[in-house]
């Protein structure tokens, strides 16, 4: 039976929480829809940064004609990098072939404080349904929906992705811990709009204020068959699930 919990955000992580279980990393707006998006659109590898300084390292060995820095800290493009945070940069004809190093203030720090984990999966809204198939297959008997959080503090938004999450696992092999519970109670409250979910908090309004564009990019449920799951400092293609719904 699978143990099934939800951390409201990465700072709910002790040493050794994780060992032995599978996290999935949800920072909906918006490293992990971003980092999703560049996988699926055929990036040849996809390298997660902890800090500016990471970034370099990781940069040093790879060809730099073949290599893209893409990101933000504290909400801004980072001066000299390619790309700043946002999927819509990230196009088939941008990245397709090459290295891609990303790096956020919440996501990409979420993804490395999974580290102890048997497995860590990059979860969205675009590929939850997929997300939770995977989750379905596995013989696991822990999973952790991690929210990044902003800046150590609740996010709406991850909360309800890994909402989102939950609501298409078949949970009667899962034994749910009270905040999984309160996220099933979650999604039931808040299923029928998406779109209306995300742009409640205050990331959400923010973004939906500034780049609508983004907020319905983000919300479109189903849009991603793709599960990334990050492993040796990128993310690898661990399962297309599903056949994806038109966007």
């Amino acid at each position: 039976m699978k143990k099934l919990s939800v951390m409201m955000t990465r700072r709910e992580i002790v040493p050794g929480m994780l060992e032995g279980s599978v996290a999935v990393v949800l920072d909906v707006i918006l490293a992990t829809t971003t980092l999703t998006t560049i996988v699926e659109n055929g990036a040849r590898r996809v390298f997660v940064a902890d800090t500016l300084e990471d970034v370099e390292r990781l940069a040093e060995p790879l060809d730099p004609a073949a290599t893209l820095r893409g990101g933000e800290q504290e909400g801004h493009s980072v001066p000299g990098y390619d790309l700043g945070p946002l999927p819509q940069e990230y196009s088939p004809e941008v990245v397709a072939g090459k290295d891609v190093i990303f790096l956020t203030t919440n996501g990409t720090k979420a993804l490395a404080a999974a580290h102890e984990a048997d497995q860590i999966i990059v979860g969205c809204m675009r590929n939850a349904p997929a997300v939770a198939r995977y989750l379905d297959s596995l013989d696991t008997g822990k999973v952790h929906l991690v929210c990044a959080g902003s800046r150590g503090k609740f996010s709406f938004e991850d909360f309800a992705g890994a909402a989102e999450i939950i609501s298409h696992m078949n949970l009667e092999d899962c034994f749910l811990g009270d905040s999984a519970l309160l996220a099933r109670e979650f999604h039931e409250t808040h299923k029928n709009d998406p779109l209306d979910t995300i742009t409640t908090g205050r990331v959400g309004r923010m973004f939906d204020h500034r780049m609508p564009e983004v907020c319905r990019f983000t919300a479109d449920v189903g849009a991603s068959t793709t599960v990334p799951e990050l492993k040796d400092e990128y993310l690898h293609i661990t399962a297309e699930v599903g056949e994806a719904r038109a966007s």
